[in-house]
């Protein structure tokens, strides 16, 4: 019995350490096979990269050689890449790096549509894209996802031709069913986009004709079709997009759903947070372009404060330092500076106006700026020469009104508002503002003193500057103003909810701009952009006649009628068009003007399209591996 269980145990022993050798044997083989995997993923990854770069190739040497025998046109680069083409060409290009910039604050959300302010607008235009963009060049129309369209003879159908290689980041093919999609979409009340829908309600609805085929059909003529159907709408992809339908609320609140067909995509397209902090796209290695994206990953690091932003940029972290007027000059002549940077002074074609927007109603009642004639006084009262030389230094051009004072929509014959202490008392004490108890401020009739809080961005330091001024200026009309800086979300909080006084911002604008976003009395609906609640029905009739004129000269006819309107009744105090003041690392190259500012980032309100694929940083002065 004993030596019969000692057997067993032995038996036992055997098949449990088999046992154990087979365990270990497979183990070792599922190591082997994870091995395997990961040397099978970075060949794939590698040949990624060399079928982009034989891509990048083709589109800037062969294909060029190819158009020389007279090859059929559909093999030539796009127009839209010619100008990123001829920068691949130059013999210091190269593919690789970071380009690394600066938010002045921290972005609500980067989900299109939702998002409301320009630097969500930058992030969104690097991944997704238009039909059609401007030329920098001719400021002309050029396909980018459109490869060509057509007005029928009435101006009511908008026809355009897709490109049929084009793809989302994730792989699926862009047809007309995700442009058709983009605009339903979007016009689907419950979706959180009533600026972007006022653009778009001319469009009575949009089809698809075929897989890459789309039409727009207008309710009626607009001079803005192919702005509104091709530029506004950056395309979304059906399949990503279309679940928010059903669940509109929980898009509307979202904080980074983001993807697009663009050269660049988010790491993680579903769940980017502001709690990240620093905002970080990285190269779409399927981008469909004719010239792929030059940098590995475009990074932007939120920094506040300006002195921080100088000395990031001294120490080589980020390459775009925007400056302020008060230090421009100075900081041209700084050894360091003048040795690693190179610098640009410019005024974009779209850059737009600074003003300050005065409540006509708040909490349902009229507000005090609801008169003209004390609207008109604030104008007299603000000494806009005096705040271009003091606080941006002569970098700076004087409103008039909402358009650019070289554009064709400009009446010449308007003067901007001079400063006039007298006449602005005038228009006060008849509109019922006097010093009535000697303490040196106005009171209304009922005995309320004229005190207003004006609220504005409180990261830029020349708003303050200049709030500063206009709170001495106002206080000797005996108007106290109290100045109430915000940060962005906040901002943007209190004009959602016309919960503010009076408001100091910029509004960007388009090489023909259009006011009915802005001053149309139908968009001071709640989350529109009329948020001064400003209404004159004689304007809004100008604006929409002007909006259904095709004839050129007949329209920028209305156009000034409208801004004349506006010059009377100052719904803004209209006060200038600041220059652009940057320095940029002089590794980044290829940064040259065009007629729309440099070719870089959009910041203008307009997706450009491709764009920034024209600067590059050379092989001797990468510094990003990854």
């Amino acid at each position: 019995m004993k030596k019969v269980q000692v057997s067993r145990d032995w038996i036992l022993y055997t098949l449990l350490g088999l046992l154990i050798c087979l365990v270990a044997l497979a183990m070792f083989q599922i190591d082997r096979q994870l091995q395997k995997l990961s040397e099978l993923h970075s060949a794939l990854s590698e040949q990624s990269n060399e079928l982009q770069g034989l891509r990048s190739n083709l589109s800037s040497e062969i294909l060029p050689k190819i158009s020389e025998t007279n090859v059929a046109s559909n093999n030539e680069v796009a127009v839209v890449f010619k100008r990123a083409q001829t920068a691949s060409r130059q013999p210091d290009y190269a593919r690789g790096d970071w380009s690394v910039d600066a938010f002045f604050t921290n972005i609500k959300t980067l989900t299109p549509l939702v998002s409301t302010d320009l630097y969500a607008s930058i992030v969104q235009n690097y991944v997704q894209e238009p039909l059609i963009a401007l030329n920098p060049d001719t400021l002309e129309w050029q396909g980018v996802i459109a490869k060509s369209w057509n007005i029928s003879d009435d101006g009511l159908v908008l026809t355009f031709d897709l490109r049929d290689d084009v793809s989302f980041s994730d792989g699926v093919p862009l047809t007309a069913e995700d442009v058709v999609f983009t605009f339903n979409f979007t016009m689907t009340e419950a979706i959180q986009a009533p600026s972007t829908r006022a653009y778009l309600d001319k469009i009575k609805e949009a089809k698809a004709i075929g897989k890459y085929q789309v039409q727009f059909v207008f309710k009626e003529p607009y001079f803005q079709a192919l702005y509104s159907a091709g530029n506004l709408l950056s395309i979304m992809p059906k399949h990503f997009y279309e679940a928010y339908l059903k669940e509109p609320q929980k898009f509307n609140e979202s904080k980074g759903l983001l993807l697009g067909s663009g050269p660049y995509k988010l790491p993680d397209p579903k769940n980017w947070t502001p709690d990240k902090g620093n905002i970080e796209l990285v190269r779409n290695e399927r981008y469909w372009g004719d010239v792929q994206p030059s940098y590995n990953r475009i990074l932007w690091k939120v920094i506040l404060n300006d002195s921080a932003r100088l000395t990031t940029f001294r120490n080589g972290d980020i390459d775009f330092y925007l400056a302020v007027p008060s230090e421009y000059q100075a900081l041209k002549d700084d050894a360091q500076m003048a040795a690693k940077s190179q610098n640009f002074a410019y005024l974009n074609a779209t850059k737009g106006y600074r003003y300050i927007g005065w409540n006509q109603q708040l909490n349902g009642k009229p507000t005090r700026f609801a008169d003209k004639r004390v609207r008109q006084a604030m104008t007299y009262l603000t000494d806009v020469s005096r705040i271009i030389n003091d606080v941006y230094f002569g970098y700076a051009e004087q409103a008039v009104g909402p358009f650019f004072t070289n554009s064709k929509q400009h009446d010449k014959n308007l003067q901007p508002y001079q400063f006039d202490l007298d006449k602005a008392k005038a228009l006060l004490k008849e509109a019922g503002f006097e010093d009535r108890n000697g303490d040196g401020v106005l009171e209304d009739k009922a005995g309320q003193p004229f005190e207003f809080k004006l609220i504005y961005l409180q990261s830029k330091e020349e708003y303050k500057r200049y709030v500063l001024l206009l709170k001495d200026l106002y206080a000797r009309a005996g108007i106290s103003m109290i100045p109430f800086p915000l940060e962005w979300p906040v901002l943007l909080e209190r004009i959602k909810n016309k919960d503010f006084d009076a408001v100091s911002m910029g509004w960007t604008s388009d090489v023909e701009a259009d006011l009915y976003q802005t001053f149309h009395s139908s968009q001071t609906l709640s989350n529109g952009d009329n948020f001064i609640s400003y209404k004159n029905p004689a304007l809004d009739k100008l604006i929409e006649e002007a909006g259904r004129t095709v004839d050129s000269d007949k329209r920028m006819a209305l156009w000034q009628q409208a801004e004349r309107i506006i010059y009377q009744d100052q719904p803004y105090t209209f006060l200038f068009s600041p220059l652009d003041l940057l320095f940029v690392d002089k590794r980044i190259a290829n940064v040259k003007s065009t007629k729309l500012g440099l070719n870089l980032a959009n910041v203008s309100g307009i997706n450009l399209g491709p764009l920034p694929l024209e600067t590059y940083v050379p092989a001797g002065r990468q510094k990003y591996t990854q």
